[in-house]
């Protein structure tokens, strides 16, 4: 049997353990509705980056749903509040990476939040940056051909 001290010690940590869960959630979603989208085949794949890792491999944040004709939605879990860029490819072939030729030039579609659009060098953070808050946040943009 628990003596006073001891129940209230056990009280006291249950009662604290939701909030500090909750302290530790990760964050809201970033749902984005890729359009251009012209198969069913594939997957397309989202990253949501913070500065420094906009337009690179290696964004924080990034998940993937199966291609469909048209508008495919990406749902990309746990982003803390912030400023943030994202990016999206349709991995039409479905292995797992964006295709590049012998430059580095994707050769899938590929795509920006704000629909920024790019010729031969990567698109600005700036232009392409968007505020998440701590509830979801939607966007939508197309994926393109690079020429």
């Amino acid at each position: 049997m628990l003596d006073h001290k001891s129940a209230m010690r056990r009280l006291v940590a249950l009662t604290a353990c939701p909030l500090l869960l909750g302290a530790a959630s990760p964050g809201a979603p970033v749902v984005v509705a890729v359009s251009g989208i012209t198969g069913a085949k594939g997957i397309v794949h989202v990253d949501v980056c913070p500065p420094r890792q906009f337009t690179r491999e290696d964004c924080p944040w990034s998940a993937e749903a199966p291609a469909k004709a048209g508008t495919t939605t990406v749902t990309v879990p746990g982003v803390p509040p912030g400023r943030y860029a994202a990016q999206a490819y349709w991995d039409a072939n479905g292995n797992g990476k964006a295709d590049r030729n012998f430059i580095g030039m994707p050769l899938e579609l590929v795509g920006f939040s704000n629909d920024v659009r790019v010729k031969l060098s990567r698109p600005k953070f700036a232009a392409a940056a968007f505020d998440h808050g701590s509830e979801a946040t939607r966007i939508s943009f197309a994926v393109h051909k690079i020429p």
